[in-house]
């Protein structure tokens, strides 16, 4: 089985050392760049598996590496803030990050947050494979001027295609599996994020506001107190 390069971006050197050796035990290749322009450099040379970014780096911020790196790959991507409660969190998701994990934390933590990306983006397939949606629905799902391959992980408005991350194509095929249903954060958190203990529910709320701007805004509905439901 292929080794999984990550790529980590931490201006800090004691936590950029430290996370390193501990990413290293559990047998990631880890290739660790202290600004955000080295990073961007390292993520076009090497093609990492998925991107650890630090939301305080300098030459080019984590969110605006983040934004780059997205407007190049689908690569997953989770961020790191020593702000949780900050406008990084919110700022990093809206700029393509799949999650993020506040600093400091513990090295077990942060492993078991990249495996969680890790095996969903493996579920959420790309070009040539992938699983079916989260109900075991094969074919193509239609809703209204939508309509979602389960096969092929394609997606298409009005005839047009539409480019979705795997978060965010994991997430429709939940909502499509379950059309008029209300699904709350939490659940959406278990199966689309593979939280098995309580999340952050902005990741959430901003990736179904992401899905809007791509499939349309009143396709998923914001059910008050409750969660979100896909108009059938």
């Amino acid at each position: 089985m292929a080794e999984t390069h990550v790529l980590f971006v931490e201006d800090d050197d004691v936590i950029r050392e430290a996370t390193t050796l501990a990413l290293e035990r559990d047998g990631f290749v880890v290739t660790a760049m202290p600004d955000g322009l080295s990073g961007l450099e390292s993520f076009r040379a090497n093609r990492p598996d998925i991107a650890l970014l630090d939301v305080m780096v300098p030459g080019m911020d984590g969110v605006s590496l983040c934004r780059r790196i997205r407007d190049e790959s689908t690569v997953p991507v989770i961020m790191l803030s020593a702000r949780a409660d900050s406008i990084d969190v919110v700022l990093g998701l809206e700029a393509g990050a799949d999650d993020y994990v506040t600093k400091p934390f513990d090295g077990s933590v942060l492993v078991a947050r990249i495996r969680a990306v890790l095996r969903r983006f493996g579920h959420a397939g790309g070009p040539g494979g992938g699983e079916a949606g989260p109900a075991g629905e094969r074919g193509v799902l239609s809703f209204g001027d939508l309509e979602v391959d389960t096969e092929g992980m394609e997606v298409h408005k009005s005839g047009n295609p539409v480019a979705l991350t795997p978060t965010e194509m994991r997430l429709l095929l939940e909502f499509s599996s379950a059309p008029g249903t209300v699904l709350s954060r939490d659940r959406l958190l278990e199966r689309v994020w593979d939280y098995d203990w309580g999340g952050d529910t902005r990741v959430v709320d901003v990736h179904v506001q992401r899905l809007r701007t791509k499939i349309g805004q009143d396709r998923i509905e914001t059910v008050r107190g409750f969660g979100y439901k896909l108009k059938g």
